[in-house]
């Protein structure tokens, strides 16, 4: 049976998780459609998912159509949980794009679509909430057309909107969107103008075109009606590329999420994409070439997952018995490397643990959290016994709250929420600590060199020495400490966009006596070179000098033209500089770019000076230097390399102070 991996993406509240009840309704998976509002859909299955109506965390749930079985996955419409879509687009054959008939295109929704067409993922677009009060037609066809992409195939035409007789009535579909598909189509443009095109070769031409991502056909329905819904289900089954992959050929699947079960074993949710794995199976998995075996195989078929003895490509899985196991993980040949295809998080919040709270309780329950989403980055600060986790949002925030306290019993409350800062050099410094001269202690030679570095190019790290010189080991140690020490710089943030350069370097041979072992106080080990480096790097950088650069969003604001007077001070109080202002209509439309820090007071304080209307999209743009106020510090969590007394105390006992 061919399998087909389907997405369902949206902007929150669009209706996504209703449209994933209907559709299972349609199949036959489920006697009773379940409601958000009540709490009882099939994929949303955290309490605290149906608590508050959203989608938190992504879920797998399959259905047959004709001879397609179908694993549908539902994805969270926040953006705080954007991480949560990012890991499913890979392992995606097609993706139906939910939008809501009374809002239209919304700010996540543009993310969204940006991001299916830069990947090429096949997609229908499925126009909800047609039975809901101010649901609209034409209009929205045109918000597609302009905000998201003009390559659009409308495949019918909703009537009766606004009222629970809504219905979509099927046609003309691609008859209608011809100047859209000749676009892509030679042999069609050919048969138009010799008057010879059929509806096989419409057809033909339209699922070609829409599995290429050429074009996107546009449904008009309701979830909660029904409307609709069997003419996407034929589209699903007609338009989109099912599944492919050699079952015979050598193992390779991708880790898209990662669950704990009853007993708190880890649970892998993996897609495969070429040959059969089996329980019991030894297969290598991550980066670093670790091996785990298989002990239970879960695959997914008829709304539920059952014990299978092997699962072969095409299909998505649930294995068990890979414990080191982590999301964006390959199993057996890697594919591809792991995409990041959203920007990370750009703030960080201390937890708080509430008056009895074991600390190491807490630090477990964020790990474990860690494990399951990699994009909120825990810091450990050993030190004051605190631990920070990253964000993109505040409602990630009240979720991770919500989270310990139902899952774990553990009550925290959160400090302020601050942008993640990054540091760049703005020079070039150099330093150097030679093995047995004060005041170096370690039995080291360690030379270095900060330059700077293109924007966005990371961290290089290259030899001035000659490989040989010294034990290979030394070298790998030296590199290894000055990616890690480089996590905090002369301010306290991660420094990037540098070339680190070795300039020097030595060691004292190995010296043991006779009838003795090795002599560590006259050889030198891989400690002494991870010992002295952060000393010589920091001093470094100091020479370099850093700058710290924060977070910057690039919003679009639209908002009713009449209340422009009242949005500019504000814009400017929150330090957001609109940098083009144009008019649509009666619409105003703002683009310019705003402290990350600064994206959620303009979004609480935006429907009150538009009357409601004002709406916000905002994304990740840039860093850009810190150059009002004082410039942000954060706490060091490390062995404090700028105090050269404090870290030799805290690393060594062969000095005194």
């Amino acid at each position: 049976m061919h399998m087909l991996n389907l997405g369902i993406l949206a902007h929150v509240d669009a209706g996504k998780t209703s449209l994933t009840e209907r559709l299972l309704h349609s199949a036959g998976v489920i006697d009773e459609i379940g409601r958000v509002d009540d709490g009882n859909t099939r994929t949303d299955t955290l309490a605290l998912e149906r608590r508050r109506g959203i989608t938190i965390k992504s879920a797998v749930v399959s259905f047959p159509l004709d001879g397609v079985t179908v694993n549908l996955i539902d994805t969270p419409g926040h953006p705080d949980f954007i991480a949560e879509v990012e890991r499913v687009l890979g392992v995606l054959d097609g993706v139906v794009l939910v939008i809501s008939a009374v809002e239209g295109v919304q700010a996540q929704t543009r993310v969204l679509m940006r991001t299916l067409q830069r990947l090429r993922i096949p997609t229908l677009l499925f126009v909800n909430k047609i039975d809901r009060s101010g649901a609209r037609h034409d209009e929205v066809l045109r918000e597609i057309a302009a905000r998201l992409t003009p390559a659009i195939v409308p495949m019918g035409t909703a009537t009766g909107l606004g009222t629970r007789a809504a219905r979509f009535t099927a046609g003309p579909g691609p008859a209608g969107a011809l100047d859209v598909l000749t676009g892509h189509d030679d042999a069609l443009l050919s048969a138009y103008v010799e008057n010879a095109v059929t509806d096989e070769l419409l057809h033909g031409s339209l699922v070609a075109q829409t599995r290429e991502t050429l074009v996107h056909p546009v449904y008009f329905g309701s979830a909660a009606t029904g409307a609709g819904v069997q003419e996407l289900l034929s589209g699903i089954e007609t338009l989109l590329p099912v599944a492919d992959g050699d079952a015979d050929g050598p193992v390779s699947a991708t880790v898209f999420k990662v669950d704990r079960g009853p007993a708190g074993e880890k649970v892998a949710y993996a897609r495969m994409f070429s040959g059969t794995l089996r329980t019991r199976d030894r297969v290598p998995f991550g980066s670093d070439g670790a091996e785990g075996r298989i002990t239970g195989i879960s695959v997914f078929g008829h709304g539920t997952d059952t014990r299978e003895d092997s699962v072969t490509a095409g299909r998505i899985a649930r294995l068990t018995g890979l414990g080191d196991i982590r999301i964006g993980d390959a199993i057996g040949e890697p594919r591809k490397a792991y995409e990041h295809f959203f920007a990370p998080p750009t703030l960080e919040t201390v937890v708080v643990p509430g008056p009895g709270v074991n600390r190491g309780a807490l630090h477990l329950a964020l790990t474990q959290l860690a494990e399951q989403d990699p994009l909120i980055g825990l810091r450990r600060d050993e030190r004051r016994q605190e631990t920070s986790v990253s964000l993109y949002g505040e409602v990630q925030k009240e979720v991770i709250q919500a989270t310990l306290a139902e899952e774990y019993g553990l009550d925290v409350t959160f400090r302020e929420t601050t942008p993640l800062c990054v540091e760049r050099p703005v020079g070039t410094g150099q330093a150097v600590e030679f093995n047995k001269k004060d005041p170096n202690p370690f039995l080291a030679t360690v030379g270095l060199r900060v330059d700077p570095a293109p924007v966005g190019s990371g961290v290089a790290f290259r030899l001035e020495v000659e490989l040989g010189s010294m034990p290979y080991a030394f070298f790998k140690a030296v590199e290894d400490t000055v990616r890690e020490t480089l996590d905090q710089g002369l301010h306290g943030w991660q420094v990037t966009d540098c070339v680190v350069t070795m300039t020097h370097c030595g060691y004292s041979p190995r010296q043991s006596h006779a009838h003795q072992g090795f002599d560590k106080s006259m050889s030198s080990t891989g400690a002494d070179f991870r010992g002295v480096t952060p000393l010589v790097l920091i001093e470094a950088l100091r020479r370099a000098g850093t700058r710290v650069h924060e977070p910057m969003h690039r919003f679009r604001i639209e908002a009713p033209a009449d209340t422009l007077g009242a949005l500019l001070p504000v814009l400017a109080q929150l330090a957001a500089v609109p940098e083009t202002t144009r008019n649509r209509d009666d619409v105003c439309v703002l683009d310019g770019t705003v402290p990350a820090a600064r994206v959620h007071a303009l979004g609480q304080r935006l429907p009150g000076l538009t009357r409601g209307e004002g709406e916000l999209e905002s994304s990740f743009a840039h860093y850009a230097p810190v150059v009002h106020g004082t410039i942000p510090e954060r706490p060091r969590t490390d062995h404090n390399p700028l105090n050269r007394k404090e870290y030799l105390l805290n690393v060594t006992r062969r000095v005194g102070g």
